[in-house]
């Protein structure tokens, strides 16, 4: 059995608490429905939980939460609801900074601004400038994108590299990808969290989580709070995370304290 330090891994898979933490906000309009509400009563009762997971991930030290709150795809919806989305994300967006200041709490959103409004992007920059200097944690909000998207858009901006001269053909790879997506600067994905019941990805930073540990749970996203996270937490905490390796050999190094980590 090989059992050779690892000059490097980016990630220590022993380490108990997920430093970036994906979330599929997945229930909104079934929750509404049981109750004999709208499915934007649903969006609205969402923004709660968001407010509990941001707190609670602030008080474990995740530093890292991405939430899907808008994919490409969802422009298929009913235009009444996309309106009410749009109007709920302008409105959560004047509301919430406040709040996220004093979490010390930094905004950013991703995504393909262009479809929004003018005026909803000039809100997106204004929320974005007035957290920039925050750094407990970082919380980036998915809207009008797609992991596709995301994707095609780095291999895109390689090829237009290449074109300019910029960029050597064989100098590509999965590393140089990556950097052209659309948060490099962070740390990939440890824990992929999916509410309402349904099990897949839904084209969520496909690329980015690739070794993310996937959790599934029934609960609907407005009843999903702080226990409920907590329990996906707990359930993170007590996997081996392996990255290829065998478990003999992460633990071995673990034992060594072998384990390196790059920003």
């Amino acid at each position: 059995m090989n059992t050779a330090t690892p000059a490097v891994l980016t990630v220590d898979p022993q380490r108990s608490v997920p430093r970036h933490v994906a979330i599929i906000m997945d229930g909104n309009g079934r929750w509404a429905k049981l109750r004999g509400r709208p499915r934007t009563a649903g969006h609205r009762e969402g923004v709660k939980s968001v407010r509990a997971v941001v707190e609670e991930c602030v008080r474990r030290g995740i530093d890292t939460l991405t939430l899907f709150a808008f994919s490409s795809e969802n422009w298929q919806r009913p235009r009444a609801e996309v309106n009410i989305l749009m109007e709920l994300f302008m409105t959560a967006l004047r509301g919430e900074v406040k709040r996220l200041n004093e979490n010390d709490v930094r905004l950013r959103v991703i995504g393909e601004r262009g479809a929004f409004s003018e005026k909803l992007q000039r809100r997106i920059r204004d929320a974005e400038t007035r957290t920039a200097n925050n750094v407990t944690l970082n919380l980036q909000v998915a809207a009008n994108y797609g992991g596709r998207w995301d994707i095609a858009r780095a291999a895109r901006r390689l090829a237009e590299e290449v074109r300019a001269g910029r960029l050597d053909p064989d100098a590509i790879d999965e590393d140089a990808l990556a950097r052209r997506l659309s948060f490099p600067d962070l740390p990939e994905p440890d824990l992929f969290i999916r509410t309402g019941g349904e099990q897949r990805l839904s084209n969520f930073v496909l690329w980015q989580s690739a070794y993310a540990e996937l959790y599934f749970t029934d609960i609907l996203w407005p009843d999903f709070n702080e226990a409920a996270f907590g329990h996906a937490l707990d359930d993170f905490s007590r996997r081996q995370r392996r990255f290829g390796h065998t478990g003999e050999q992460i633990e071995t190094w673990s034992a060594m304290g072998a384990y390196e980590r790059t920003e």
